[in-house]
């Protein structure tokens, strides 16, 4: 079996106004979607980052894969390293997206065909891909309740408000995370802070604590809060939290803030690489590592990631941008063969809207939280042709290129610049 052709397609899709460390999600996130055929009519199908640095190697690679046999994941990842040695370093992207970092190209782009070629193999095998990377362990995989601070809409309105409407306050963030359980049946929460006054942030903990007492809380600030605001936070937050995720900047920060509180830390922020998490672990920065295949070089660098944690006794969760079905089952399948999965996983899956599912049959089901495999042959999802051709349209319709959260927020208050940490 050899592969006969290579297609990247950059789409977009719109996106919330949800407020975060670095400003504001513009109104449209950028994903591409890889399809890899084999000569023997099998295709394997990837999801990745779509900002113009990733698409660009994306994009690059497409020739130099043909013929290339799709278990031969050994010459995938040095004609990755050969294109992006040969395309020169790239510039840094969004700030909160550690996959845009340009000392992430060889990661992205294996992980965005290592996925591919994955589920090639396991589609020309007839077996699920978890299979591939060991077996299930558990066939449902938790997710949790991911709720923002909002606006109602984006400031230039470039389509219809969508529906959750404004979240500024206690009263509306509880509403938020109400209606999210009641849709999807999640079992725990995660707030993203960093965004308003601090101290407002954690009385929205404590509103969600006193509305949902039984559902693990955890929040975000993106490492916004300097250290002594993440201290005295803490001691607001007393043992609401069943994590707490990136409050402060930095290995060195974080490792204060756990010397001298004793709470669990969490991150995605700065432990992106087995560089960080070896310092990480000499400093003991952080006792959860949020994974996320897309940076980390792909599913088998992540279940080594996560053998990593348990050999350190650190918990492991899953990180997540603004992504769609492909992604989701992708970090369903390699989170269903990590036996260490601690914590149910991030997902911003509720947010995209319900017409701009990429996959026949539209959004997966997510339901009492988790979100199941089966044993269909591969990732489990078809590509819709014409949802695809109508994402494109609308990426090439747009004029965003890279995600500028910063850029966005300065819509609404043109003196806006980013200071970390802000609070």
């Amino acid at each position: 079996m050899k592969i006969k052709r290579v297609r990247v397609t950059p789409i977009a899709f719109r996106d919330a106004p949800l407020l975060n460390a670095s400003g504001i999600h513009e109104p449209f996130a950028l994903r591409s979607i890889i399809e890899v055929e084999s000569d023997n009519g099998y295709v394997g199908l990837g999801e990745s980052y779509g900002d113009a640095p990733v698409l660009a190697v994306l994009t690059a690679m497409q020739d130099s894969l043909v013929g290339l046999d799709p278990f031969d994941l050994n010459g995938l990842r040095a004609r990755v390293i050969k294109t992006v040695a040969d395309l020169g370093p790239a510039k840094a992207g969004a700030e909160l997206a550690p996959g845009s970092h340009p000392s992430k190209q060889v990661a992205n782009a294996y992980s965005a065909f290592e996925v591919a070629f994955l589920d090639l193999q396991a589609r020309s095998l007839n077996m699920p891909l978890v299979d591939l990377l060991g077996g299930a362990v558990r066939t449902e995989v938790p997710f949790s309740a991911y709720l923002f601070f909002k606006y109602a809409e984006h400031i230039d309105a470039p389509y219809a408000p969508d529906s959750w409407g404004e979240a500024l306050s206690e009263e509306q963030i509880v509403a938020q995370a109400a209606r999210m359980i009641e849709a999807h049946g999640f079992q725990s929460i995660k707030l993203k802070a960093g965004a308003l006054a601090p101290e407002h942030e954690v009385a929205c903990i404590k509103a969600l604590k006193k509305a949902f007492p039984n559902h693990p809380l955890r929040i975000d600030p993106n490492g916004n809060w300097s250290l002594d605001t993440a201290l005295r936070m803490a001691e607001l937050l007393g043992d609401d939290l069943q994590y707490y995720e990136d409050p402060t900047p930095g290995l060195e920060g974080m490792a204060e803030l756990h010397k001298r509180t004793g709470m669990p830390l969490a991150t995605n922020m700065v432990v992106t690489d087995f560089d960080e998490f070896r310092r990480s672990v000499a400093l003991n920065s952080v006792q959860i590592v949020l994974a996320d295949h897309h940076y980390w070089g792909g599913l088998r660098d992540t279940q080594v990631l996560a053998r990593m944690c348990d050999t350190f006794g650190l918990g492991v969760s899953m990180h997540s941008n603004s992504h769609l079905g492909i992604s989701l089952m992708a970090m369903t399948h390699v989170a269903a063969a990590v036996p260490n999965l601690s914590y149910a996983c991030d997902t911003h899956y509720p947010w995209q809207e319900e017409d701009e599912e990429v996959i026949k049959g539209g959004k997966l089901p997510i339901r009492n939280g988790c979100v199941s495999i089966t044993r269909a042959p591969g990732l489990g999802v078809e590509l819709d042709q014409d949802q695809l051709a109508k994402l494109h349209e609308q990426f090439l319709s747009i004029d965003i290129r890279s995600r500028d959260d910063a850029r966005q927020m300065r819509k609404y208050d043109p003196a806006w610049k980013i200071t970390k940490p802000r609070f």
